[in-house]
């Protein structure tokens, strides 16, 4: 379907709804109206140049993450003695959540520069994927920690609390839960009717995103309760790590700035606040377009911020800062990238 017929179509249809509503409903559907208007201003002003260079975060990092993830999976998957630690096994998952999200949403961000239409079907499913592996790097993020935490505060008992088969278990859970969530939104979503056949062709997310925003009550509070959700999460991650800081801060490791406890506190810390900043800013922009402080193209502009950059980088930094600080899996892979470059450099046999 062509969008701007769509965009045209739609946008009549809310104009000819909005002039047999009484007034009590002209704020609604005037706000309806302008939503279908901004759809046809930006398939036919769709700002490339502006648009392409939000398509470089995404791309950059997809480059990186392709690059390292592979390869800290193959090490992590390939060796038992790797393979059958809770730690290891953790992160491996949250490694292939994280390649998951950057590969899905570097693919929607290209269609959507791209403007190429997709039907209502796909988009849902793509956006369903992405929703499902972000919450399912989020929540292995905090089982991470909750290992960490267990690990430092309870050596004795760690093995018994979290052997390999029940490590196995709550991977499964945490995939259960990362599809139970976004399932719950989709179905509301669903059900109310909120589906807007043209932004489903654009497939856009931070459309979508602000759609969402001017949606029923119902869609309202179900984004809400699940950035409470999240938030939440994050929260929890925020207090072990401060729990573990207090009740560690008299064992001496802290001592010196350059030690290796207080870079890896630092690093984790790091990719802490990559994952809060884009919801402490969707919060902002929320609170803001609600209350009429920003029209609607400067809070897709935000969205776009949010999804295409603060969303993307804690990705790929998961990967650097938390699978190469394991010196398992470091050596394992310089081992790797040496026996390589002897294999290149090995001189060939004399000729008999």
């Amino acid at each position: 379907m062509n969008f701007f017929l769509c965009g045209s179509t739609t946008r009549m249809n809310a104009t000819a709804n909005l002039l047999r509503e009484t007034t009590s409903n002209t704020s609604s559907n005037l706000n309806e109206a302008s939503l279908y208007y901004l759809l046809e201003e930006w398939a036919l002003n769709p700002q490339d140049t502006n648009m392409k260079m939000f398509l470089i975060p995404p791309v950059v990092c997809l480059v990186a993450g392709v690059l390292i993830i592979p390869s800290i999976l193959f090490v992590i998957f390939s060796r038992f003695s790797i393979r059958k630690e809770t730690r290891y096994m953790l992160l491996g998952n949250a490694l292939l959540c994280d390649l998951i999200y950057l590969l899905f949403y570097t693919l929607s961000a290209t269609l959507s520069a791209a403007h190429v239409s997709l039907p209502k079907e796909a988009c849902v499913l793509q956006l369903f994927l992405l929703a499902v592996a972000y919450c399912g790097g989020l929540f292995t993020a905090a089982a991470i920690v909750l290992d960490t935490y267990i690990a430092i505060l309870f050596p004795l008992r760690y093995v018994t609390i979290l052997p390999s088969s029940r490590t196995k278990k709550v991977i499964v859970l945490l995939w259960i839960c990362s599809g139970v969530l976004p399932g719950i939104f989709f179905l509301v979503l669903s059900s109310t009717h909120n589906f807007v056949p043209c932004v489903l062709e654009m497939c856009s997310i931070p459309l979508i995103i602000i759609l969402t925003l001017s949606g029923t009550d119902a869609v309202k509070l179900c984004f809400w309760l699940s950035a409470m959700v999240v938030f939440l999460f994050l929260s929890l991650i925020f207090c072990c790590y401060a729990i573990l800081y207090f009740k560690t801060r008299q064992s001496g490791i802290w001592e010196s700035i350059c030690s290796r406890a207080s870079v890896t506190f630092l690093m984790h810390n790091t990719v802490l606040f990559f994952y809060f900043s884009p919801f402490l800013v969707l919060f902002v922009e929320s609170f803001l377009y609600v209350n009429v402080v920003i029209g609607l193209e400067t809070g897709i502009w935000v969205s776009l911020t949010i999804c295409n950059v603060l969303m993307i980088l804690p990705k790929v930094l998961f990967p650097f800062l938390y699978g190469l600080r394991y010196r398992e899996i470091s050596a394992s892979l310089k081992s790797m990238v040496r026996r390589k470059h002897l294999h290149l450099v090995s001189p060939a046999p004399s000729p008999s």
